[in-house]
């Protein structure tokens, strides 16, 4: 099964199954890892597999343990974190969680949608039913604040016809600023009327591609803290670009990189300031899914070379499906030039078939977490984590 010529991770092939899809569906991975040996894994909990059937979020606790020259680990029961209840009927959606170490506090970021209202029904007609919200930890996500409501401080929000931040985890920089990935369709203008005459079929169609095609693109950004309390909206990328993950190119957090899905058959890369100002855009050369997928990036120290030229640098790994044609073959890449496009690795895949959505965290010495959409039929069957090290690309 699978379409992809990369070449297999041999080595800790074990996956831990962490949210199991039966009579709900467990979709949307987002992981950090918070120090003490401790994962924190996140999930949307679905009736269907439908996007507008999402009831809460889900958290699991993973307690890592070395195991010879391995490293293992334990997952947790499965607890909500934030229900549609919480939400006055906003159905919780793309969990994005940041750990800020100094604030010894874990922050949940998410989306709330008004009721079962689809993403495309939003976009069709330029109206906009989507909330900002997160919520809070400082011990680990035993318990967790109320949701503080976000949109209203954001006035960008009122000229977009949708958006979303993730799904994925977001980072704090050296400076202490919290970076939110996140993407928005502009408002579609009158000139877009035109393409409307299906109003009086609207049950038929107002979902449908074909109605959306003349509306705005849509582009990533950043929502970012200049300090705890205060956040606001980076600079939109120019190409069309949706669902994103950052990572810093330095200690220093100066320049930071993008990596976003695209409506192509290339991914979309770009370095930005960490107050979201667009430095540059590039062309990738990594592959995009024919109906794009979710990818996660993630940066780490540099290991020891030879030569010791690399210390006090940061590397980039980034996951994602390596099939152009389906959700298949989950690969991993490497970046030891986090600032050149050029460098990526060939792909090792760590899931070989059905993979969706995935998201990295960098453990410690060398290793890393994935968590993971897989399934021997589809993608949608199980969230599952895979540990592996430095040492296996």
């Amino acid at each position: 099964m699978g379409c992809s010529n990369s070449t297999p991770i041999e080595t800790q092939k074990e996956k831990t199954t962490v949210f199991l899809s039966k009579e709900k569906i467990f979709r949307i991975p987002a992981l950090i890892f918070v120090g003490n040996e401790t994962l924190l894994a996140f999930a949307e909990k679905r009736k269907s597999k439908d996007d507008s059937s999402s009831e809460s979020l889900v958290m699991k606790t993973g307690k890592l343990t070395k195991a010879g020259n391995s490293v293992e680990v334990e997952w947790s029961d499965s607890k909500e974190v934030v229900k549609k209840e919480d939400l006055g009927g906003h159905r919780p959606m793309n969990p994005c969680p940041i750990y800020a170490k100094e604030r010894n506090t874990i922050y949940l970021f998410f989306i709330g949608v008004k009721g079962t209202t689809s993403e495309r029904h939003q976009i069709f007609w330029g109206i906009n039913e989507t909330r900002l919200y997160y919520i809070t930890t400082k011990d680990g996500g035993e318990s967790w604040s109320h949701p503080i409501d976000l949109t209203e401080t954001l006035p960008e929000i009122k000229n977009w016809a949708t958006f979303a931040v993730g799904p994925g985890h977001g980072i704090q920089t050296k400076t202490g600023k919290l970076i939110v990935p996140a993407y928005a369709y502009p408002s579609c203008s009158s000139s877009c009327t035109s393409c409307r005459s299906c109003l009086a079929n609207l049950f038929c169609c107002c979902d449908s591609l074909c109605c959306t095609k003349c509306c705005p693109p849509p582009h990533a950004l950043i929502i970012y803290s200049d300090n705890e309390e205060k956040f606001k909206c980076g600079n939109m990328l120019e190409k069309t670009s949706l669902e994103c993950e950052i990572a810093k190119t330095n200690d220093q957090g100066e320049m930071l990189y993008c990596n976003a899905r695209s409506q192509g058959n290339i991914r979309v890369e770009a370095f930005l300031d960490d107050s979201g100002k667009v430095i540059r855009e590039v062309k990738s050369k990594l592959v995009e899914t024919k109906s794009g997928c979710q990818g996660s990036v993630v940066s780490f120290p540099a290991q020891p070379e030879e030569d010791g030229s690399n210390q006090g640098t940061l590397w980039l790994l980034y996951s994602h499906p390596t099939c152009r044609c389906e959700r298949e073959d989950l690969g991993v890449y490497l970046n030891k030039s986090p600032t050149d496009p050029s460098a990526w690795s060939q792909p090792r895949v760590i899931n070989q078939g059905p993979s969706g959505y995935s998201d990295l965290a960098y453990i410690q010495n060398g290793w890393f977490a994935c968590l993971m959409e897989r399934g021997e039929k589809t993608y949608i069957e199980e969230i599952a984590c895979l540990l592996f090290s430095c040492d296996d690309l």
